[in-house]
């Protein structure tokens, strides 16, 4: 099985904005400081912290910016799953 066919039929248990934001706050930051990072506004943030997928080029802003390897928990499950 290929990944696309795992995204698609796994139905992963990723919850990608729960993590940004249980790191986010194991870091002590701001929404400020990190709304100012990703150049939005304070509300984008809380929308990110709700959202079960997020786009590529986003997720490594936000990867680069808390310093987490966030596409490292789909490579995990992808991997738990027995797909490789």
């Amino acid at each position: 099985m290929g990944f696309i066919d795992w995204l698609f039929d796994c139905h992963s248990m990723i919850h990608i904005g729960k993590i940004i934001e249980e790191e986010f706050y194991k870091q002590e930051r701001s929404v400020t400081w990190f709304a100012r990072k990703l150049c939005c506004d304070r509300t984008n943030i809380y929308s990110i912290f709700r959202r079960e997928s997020i786009d590529t080029a986003l997720l490594l802003r936000i990867s680069s910016i808390l310093g987490c390897d966030f596409f490292e928990f789909y490579t995990n499950e992808y991997k738990q799953k027995g797909c490789e």
